[in-house]
């Protein structure tokens, strides 16, 4: 084995990024132990609107009660176990329905009724209601989590929020995420391991190559002086001169969202929110992006645009300028991931590669500990 060089730091070896064992194991220790974002509270805001979810190693609902209430369950029927909810999203109505032998149930969980009830008399009904599972909802994201031991949301993302934002934390607040509004969404389908595609998401090293649009944006990101050892810039990417929106155009075509302050109204800040959450703040519009790990090599990411809802409600309201920006650096972040993944299962990558200086602070110091610590590698 060659020595690395002590500017160099080594990646996590190539069968961490193909062998379905480890992928299991991630689905355990990681999704099946972590928060995990599922959904923006618009996506459920009707009673009985409904997501489906495959979290870890189970398939979960998140459904808005009849009391306002949003409560997670396993997607088992009690009965002989079929899914209770078939597409990813919905309304069921005033009760979830197994559509296998109709067995039905309340909103908050509960056994409603199934047929030929009058056979099984004496059946206790709440000891056959729908198995919950832990929920929290965060700035109008809402996570779960399989663990019923697991820390509060807040506690478990406080740290990831400093670590980013440092002591300005607070500042994320002022985007108001769970009063906007969805602008537009877009789904991708990649063929490349999740992690790949988070370790991109957390360096610049490559923006200069592979994100022309990007970098005329914000021209910080193609500065390898600028971006030095890779820390986060705490206090934001400023944009270019004579740009001022985040769109392909540079204009703004919307005014700034009514509580982000002037210092903030020409910056962008993005932070990934582990496990499966990155969270881009512009000043008139928010992009949050959810990964959904399918297997070794492939990840479903799904990417919303959020506005002010009054923006979304008037006559031609239009995102197209913003979402094409973002797009377009999705779809060569998600290329350059699928570049990657065919050579993790090459003798040469058995060892990993190396992260340089500028990718070493994020990923090195900061994502592969968690990484490890989960999946108890030393």
């Amino acid at each position: 084995m060659t020595a690395t060089p002590a500017q160099l730091t080594p990646t996590l070896p190539g069968r961490y990024y193909t062998y379905q064992d480890i992928f299991e194991t991630e689905q355990q220790r990681i999704f099946g132990t972590e928060w995990v974002f599922v959904a923006h509270v618009g996506e459920l805001a009707k009673a009985g609107d409904v997501v489906r979810r495959d979290i870890g190693p189970e398939g979960v609902i998140v459904v808005r009660g009849r009391d306002g209430e949003l409560r997670a369950f396993l997607n088992v029927c009690r009965h002989r176990g079929a899914q209770l909810c078939l597409s990813d999203k919905g309304n069921v109505g005033r009760a979830i329905r197994c559509p296998y032998h109709s067995w039905t149930y309340h909103l908050d969980g509960p056994l409603r009724s199934a047929p030929n009830m009058r056979s099984m008399e004496g059946l206790d009904k709440r000891a056959y209601g729908l198995h919950p599972v832990r929920l929290q909802v965060w700035q109008g994201l809402v996570w779960v989590n399989l663990d019923d031991d697991a820390v509060p949301l807040a506690e478990y993302l406080e740290p990831q929020l400093e670590y980013r934002l440092g002591a300005a934390a607070s500042r994320l607040d002022r985007y108001r995420i769970g009063e906007l509004a969805s602008g537009f969404r877009r789904e991708y389908q990649v063929a490349a391991n999740w992690k790949i595609i988070q370790e991109n998401f957390q360096e610049c090293y490559h923006c200069g190559t592979i994100h022309p649009e990007l970098i005329k944006q914000i021209p910080t990101f193609s500065s390898f002086e600028a971006l030095g050892v890779g820390e986060y810039f705490q206090g934001g990417y400023d944009f270019a001169e004579g740009r001022e929106g985040f769109s392909l155009s540079g204009r703004a075509d919307r005014a700034p969202l009514r509580d982000v302050p002037p210092d903030d109204q020409r910056r962008y800040f993005g932070m990934v929110l582990r496990p499966n959450c990155f969270v881009s703040l512009l000043p008139d519009h928010v992009i949050i992006h959810r990964f959904t790990p399918l297997a070794p090599d492939r990840t479903a990411v799904v990417c919303d645009w959020l506005f002010a809802a009054d923006a979304v409600a008037e006559p031609g309201f239009d995102p197209s300028d913003s979402v094409e920006l973002f797009h377009r650096v999705n779809e060569q972040d998600f290329a350059a991931s699928e570049w990657c993944q065919p050579n993790m299962r090459s003798r040469a990558y058995r060892d990993g590669g190396v992260l340089v200086p500028l990718e070493s602070t994020i990923i090195g110091d900061w994502y592969y500990p968690w990484y490890r610590t989960k999946m108890h590698v030393d």
